[in-house]
């Protein structure tokens, strides 16, 4: 098969023709064998580029090309924009049992277990494969067929060039890394919508990590699934998302389900997907979210890849996750640009931007690919995290201190004070008390609405308890909640003899 010139009607901009001429660098000075990794950002172009390198290696070599994906739509969506490069192109799916027609194609798409199961059962044998291109290559499904293609080269492509199982480090796969543009690079050159991220502190010490290193969908489940995170949810769209085309992702069906029951009373517009909608509902979901301007989408992880919807306008981590692939992944869905939008929201309800940084700031891939064990171990935990939260007092509850001219209190800067004055440490809470109870009687008749309003500190005084246990460093659950319950009941006993000293 020949490419016939003149049927490309793509052209590449600069930044993927750049890296084309480094990839072919890399291709003609290196071993054929040699594997190479190559990292470009969500909404970069990562098809349009392998489809070029495609044609143009065919071109160049005469020799045949394997393009390996890990989804059935990936495959599709692949053939076709090599279609549209000219390239000539045969999808191995489950229905191709063996190819007597191999000699009329160049270039292949398959299925990573579609392949593997024909390379198997020895009813195929592909002839003369120069170059092996994997998509989404930080998936580790691909790591069985490499033996397979063990004198062709194979290029891996993908946004995070980290490999999705610790244990499997990509450097072990691929000799070199070559990197595109950067999204900053992206963002401001107009190829990428800028990320307006929006960040509620969450508390999620009731998570368990699993086995693989993230949050298990069951202790997630439990935790977005309670009437507070749902509560706080729904606040977060109504501040922030109202109206806008928005996404949810969330870690399990069960979480799925009940956004989308809460919102659905809300009387918003909204639908659920997961991996158990047939591939017909599927696609009328994804029909009603592309026609319908307000519509909200809610999902578990399934809409990560090969899912391309330009119009969303808000993308809600309801989930927390210590993937950094998927991070990147979930955001990049709302990053396309359109004439009539170059920015979207992010709204994170799982400390996300706090562990992994802003989505548009420079990561150092290079030294991720080569010191993964460092990076992973690196990662910021919840507890420090969480360290750095901030409490800010709603506008509602505010408004009922009114009469007080200063309602703040910081416990890390007392806590400073107290030791440099010599005196003992829990004279810091007490002196948190006496501001409270200064307060709730500033804004009361009586000495009852008093007590009232200080029961409407509860989260306050359980973010001024911590902060406290931070600085002792006595953070275990127990004591915290005993100190809790203590100081309120002091609170309750210092407003009563604030209140005995006026009369």
């Amino acid at each position: 098969m020949e490419v016939k010139k003149g049927v490309s009607k793509k052209t590449l901009y600069d930044y993927q023709q750049e890296d084309l001429r480094k990839i072919f660098k890399h291709l003609d000075e290196m071993p054929q064998g040699t594997n190479l990794l190559y990292q470009l950002p969500t909404g970069g172009g990562k098809t349009v580029v392998f489809s070029e390198i495609t044609r143009k290696y065919i071109q160049n070599t005469g020799k045949k090309v394997m393009v390996l994906t890990h989804r059935i739509e990936l495959s599709k969506q692949t053939s076709q924009m090599l279609h549209g490069f000219g390239v000539a192109n045969k999808v191995i799916n489950s229905e191709v049992k063996e190819l007597y027609d191999q000699d009329d194609y160049m270039c292949f798409v398959a299925m990573v277990e579609t392949l593997n199961n024909r390379l198997q059962e020895e009813k195929v044998t592909i002839n003369n494969i120069g170059l092996v291109i994997i998509d989404e290559a930080h998936y580790n499904s691909f790591r069985k067929l490499f033996k397979y293609f063990d004198k062709a080269t194979i290029l891996g492509v993908t946004a995070t060039p980290l490999s999705s199982n610790i244990k499997l480090p990509m450097k072990d796969n691929y000799k070199h890394l070559i990197i595109g543009e950067s999204i900053k690079s992206l963002i401001e050159k107009g190829f990428l919508a800028k990320a307006k991220l929006y960040n509620y502190d969450v508390s999620l010490k009731t998570l368990k990590l699993g086995i693989h290193g993230d949050y298990t969908v069951k202790s997630s489940d439990e935790f977005y699934g309670n009437h507070s995170m749902l509560g706080k949810l729904l606040m977060a769209y109504e501040e922030i998302a109202k109206g806008t085309k928005t996404l949810i992702f969330n870690n399990g069906i069960n979480t799925s389900l009940y956004v989308y029951e809460t919102f659905k009373k809300a009387g918003y517009n909204i639908r659920h997907l997961d991996n158990k909608n047939t591939a017909t509902e599927r696609r009328e979901i994804l029909d009603w979210f592309a026609e319908t301007p307000d519509a909200i989408l809610t999902s578990v992880s399934i809409l990560t890849t090969g899912f391309d919807e330009p119009t969303v306008q808000s993308i809600i981590l309801n989930r927390a996750t210590r993937s950094l692939t998927l991070y990147f992944q979930m955001i990049g869905r709302g990053s396309r640009v359109l004439p009539d939008k170059d920015e979207f929201n992010v709204i994170d309800m799982g400390n996300n931007i706090a562990r992994f940084g802003p989505w548009d700031v420079p990561v150092d891939w290079q030294e991720i690919f080569h010191f993964p064990d460092f990076y992973l171990e690196n990662i910021k935990n919840d507890e420090e995290i969480e360290r750095d939260f901030v409490y800010e007092m709603p506008d509602e509850l505010r408004a009922k201190f009114s009469k007080s001219d200063d309602i703040t209190f910081d416990i890390k800067a007392e806590y400073k004070k107290v030791f440099a004055e010599g005196k003992k440490s829990k004279e810091v809470l007490e002196r948190s008390i006496e501001q409270h109870a200064k307060i709730c009687v500033e804004n009361s008749e009586d000495v009852f609405d008093a007590r009232i309003l200080a029961k409407e500190l509860k989260e306050e005084i359980a973010y001024r308890v911590k902060q406290y246990s931070y600085c002792i460093m006595n953070n275990t659950k127990n004591y915290k909640e005993w100190l809790e319950e203590d100081y309120e009941r002091k609170l309750r006993s210092s407003i009563s003899k604030k209140f005995a000293a006026r009369l």
